[in-house]
C-alpha cells in the first residue's frame, strides 16, 4: 500500500501496511523476490534503466522489490525521504562514512558507542585519512570544542550501548548545523516507535535491523535513513558500487518484524523499567543504568525526546569480573549472548564481549567496568526474568 500519506496514519498502521503493491497474483503477505537479476523488454529499456533515465529493477545488488519495500516502510516510519538497506548494522555505518566522507575529513564521535564502531573508525577509516575525535556523549560543550574546520560529521548512539547515556538531539543538531556539520544518530535502541531523530534535527539515522526491527534474532541487516540527496544518492551510490547488500529474504523477515514493532517496543520498555526498578532495590547491585529511572542523569531529556525508554539496561555488582560472571552463569533461561533486541532476554558482560576489543583505559573511561552486566530485556514475564537474575544476585549476598 503506497498510495497514502504515512504522516496521516498511526505508526502502527504504517508499520504493517505502507510501502507494498501486490503483484498480479494477489498475495496478502509481501512477496519475496529471490532473484539476482531482472529481465528487460528490450535493449532500449535496459539502457534506460542502467542509465537512470527510468526507474525500475536492474540487479539485486542495488535494486530488489522486497528490499525496496523494507526501505520505503522504514523511511516512512522515521520520517525520512530515503532509506538504504545494508547487510548489517556495521555495514550501514561503513556505507554512511564511505558515501559522505573523504580523506582529510574529521568526525566527532561519542565515546559511548558500540565497541566495533570504534574499531571501524580507528583501525580502518584512519587508514584512508579520516580523523576521529571522541567526546562525552551528554556533554554538549565537548562536541563544540572538538569541532575543527574540517569536521564533516557528528556520530552518536542515544541511548548509548551499554550504559543508556542520552544526548539532547535537538541541541546537538543545532551545534552541528551552526558549524555546517552533519549529525548521524544510531537509533537502534529506540527505533522510530520511541524516538524520531530526524524530527529533532538529525540528518541521518543508522539502524542495526538485526536488533529490535527484526525482534526475534533471526537475520542480519542494517539501514541508513535520511534525505534524498545524502542517503538516496551518496550513500546509495556506495552500496550500488561496493555491494554491502541486504538479501531479499532478510528484508522480508524485517518486514514481518516491523508489523509488530510498536507492540513489542512498548512491551520491552515496560519490562525493562520494571526490571531496572527491581535491580535498584537489590542489595548486591551497586548501580543501575537505565534512562527510565528518575535518578538517571539524563532522565528528563530522555522523557522529553523519547516516548519510551527502550529495552536495554545495565547494572554493576560488587566484586568485579568474578561477581559479574557468576551472576551471568547462574541464570538458567536467560540467553548468554551479545545480541539484543530479541523477544528472548539476553545477558552479556560488555567488557569482555561487545567492548572487548576496546583499549582497557578507554573502556574504563567510558564507564564500562569489569563489574558491569548488560541485559536486553525480552518479552518473557518480568517476574521470571527477575527470578532468574536473583539466582546469582542472591548468592552475592
Amino acid at each position: 500500500m503506497t498510495d497514502f500519506d504515512p504522516s496521516e496514519y498511526d505508526p502502527q498502521t504504517v508499520a504493517i501496511r505502507y510501502g507494498y503493491q501486490r503483484t498480479p497474483e494477489g498475495e496478502h503477505s509481501e512477496a519475496i523476490f529471490p532473484t539476482s537479476s531482472f529481465v528487460f523488454g528490450s535493449a532500449a529499456e535496459a539502457a534506460a534503466r542502467f542509465g537512470g533515465e527510468v526507474p525500475g529493477n536492474i540487479y539485486s545488488r542495488f535494486t530488489n522489490p522486497t528490499v525496496r519495500t523494507f526501505q520505503d516502510r522504514l523511511a516512512a516510519l522515521e520520517g525520512g525521504e530515503a532509506c538504504v538497506a545494508t547487510a548489517s548494522g556495521m555495514s550501514a555505518i561503513l556505507a554512511t562514512m564511505m558515501g559522505l566522507l573523504k580523506a582529510g575529513d574529521h568526525v566527532v564521535c561519542s565515546r559511548s558507542v558500540f565497541g566495533t564502531t570504534t574499531v571501524l573508525f580507528n583501525n580502518y577509516l584512519a587508514r584512508f585519512g579520516v580523523e576521529v575525535t571522541y567526546v562525552e556523549l551528554s556533554n554538549l560543550e565537548s562536541w563544540e570544542q572538538a569541532t575543527q574546520s574540517n569536521t564533516r560529521l557528528y556520530f552518536c548512539e542515544t541511548p548509548s550501548n551499554p550504559l543508556g547515556e542520552v544526548v539532547d538531539i535537538r541541541a546537538l543538531a543545532d551545534i552541528a548545523h551552526r558549524r555546517d556539520v552533519l549529525l548521524a544518530v544510531d537509533n537502534c535502541f529506540c527505533t522510530p516507535i520511541l524516538q524520531r531523530p530526524l524530527d529533532l534535527g538529525a540528518d541521518i539515522i543508522i539502524h542495526s535491523a538485526t536488533k529490535f526491527l527484526d525482534g526475534q534474532g533471526r537475520c542480519l541487516g542494517g539501514a541508513v535513513v535520511g534525505g534524498a540527496e545524502r542517503v538516496g544518492k551518496e550513500v546509495y551510490g556506495f552500496l550500488r558500487t561496493a555491494g554491502p547488500t541486504l538479501s531479499p529474504f532478510n528484508a522480508w523477515v524485517f518486514l514481518k518484524g516491523l508489523e509488530t514493532l510498536p507492540l513489542r517496543m512498548r512491551a520491552h520498555s515496560d519490562n525493562a523499567l520494571n526490571l531496572a526498578q527491581w535491580l535498584q532495590s537489590h542489595p548486591a547491585v551497586t548501580a543501575v543504568h537505565y534512562p527510565g529511572l528518575e535518578d538517571h542523569p539524563q532522565h528528563a531529556i530522555a522523557k522529553q525526546q523519547q516516548s519510551g525508554f527502550g529495552g536495554v539496561l545495565s547494572f554493576e555488582v560488587a566484586g568485579g569480573r568474578d561477581a559479574a560472571w557468576s551472576v551471568i552463569d547462574a541464570t538458567q533461561f536467560l540467553s548468554i549472548t551479545a545480541n539484543l533486541g530479541d523477544a528472548k532476554t539476553t545477558i552479556t558482560h560488555p567488557a569482555t564481549t561487545t567492548h572487548g576489543r576496546v583499549d582497557p583505559e578507554k573502556r574504563e573511561a567510558q564507564g564500562i567496568t569489569e563489574a558491569l552486566v548488560r541485559v536486553a530485556v525480552g518479552l518473557e514475564a518480568v517476574a521470571d526474568i527477575q527470578r532468574d537474575l536473583a539466582r546469582g544476585l542472591d548468592a552475592l549476598g
